[in-house]
């Protein structure tokens, strides 16, 4: 599942932006998941309305990440040992920087005279990858899910319009075309003004168990009894 594998890849790079202090990052993150969240609970229950909501974001996100691409590669003008990931809070740096696939890290404590004790430098050596292509890969990764799970949203929608609009023009009919007063029909007027399908109406074999899942989608409780007719 695309929702599945987007929380996952989302939770992970979470994880590694809060090691490396990346208070940008960790706010987006955090976000994309409660989209992705949103999206999944408006698929199952059938809300499109959540699904939209999903959609607008996933845009944004290709957006973010891409500019996150632009950062580290310094596209534009943009250079990645500036504070903006941290939001100048702090003056760290990816946790790839020092912990990068084969990176050795040593702390190396100057000798000059002047500088306080506490005060040690980083040396990083012997890295396989350096640590912006790392971040360049994670957002790689997480355009390619946002750009399936858009196209998938967007037909999910179109399904859910088109059964919704089936749903508002099919009335349900029980019992003969040619005796119309014979048995009440649920029609999308009546689905407007709150009607609910009777439990025996649904029960009977005559009846269209799809327009009582229509009913069922479209939010309108099944009822012991139908409300009176002329």
């Amino acid at each position: 599942c695309v929702c599945a594998q987007s929380i996952v890849s989302a939770l992970e790079r979470q994880i590694f932006d809060f090691l490396g202090f990346q208070w940008a990052p960790i706010l987006g993150n955090f976000l994309h998941i409660i989209a992705v969240i949103l999206g999944l609970f408006g698929t199952i229950q059938y809300r499109p309305r959540y699904i939209v909501v999903y959609s607008v974001w996933t845009a944004l996100w290709v957006t973010w990440n891409v500019f996150i691409i632009c950062f580290y590669l310094e596209v534009g003008g943009l250079s990645k040992e500036t504070d903006f990931m941290t939001f100048n809070i702090s003056m760290h740096r990816s946790w790839w920087r020092e912990h990068g696939p084969g990176c050795i890290r040593r702390v190396v404590r100057p000798s000059a005279p002047g500088i306080l004790d506490d005060f040690s430098y980083v040396s990083v050596t012997g890295c396989i990858i350096d640590f912006q292509y790392l971040e360049v890969i994670h957002s790689a990764i997480q355009i390619l899910l946002s750009l399936i799970g858009f196209v998938y949203a967007c037909y999910v929608i179109s399904v859910f319009m088109e059964e919704e609009d089936s749903c508002k023009y099919s009335p349900l009919r029980h019992g003969s075309e040619d005796s119309p007063s014979s048995t009440p029909r649920v029609t999308a007027a009546a689905l407007s003004g709150g009607w609910g399908i009777p439990e025996s109406v649904c029960a009977s074999p005559a009846s269209s168990g799809e327009a009582c899942c229509c009913l069922a989608r479209l939010g309108q409780p099944l009822r012991g009894q139908a409300k009176g007719t002329e």
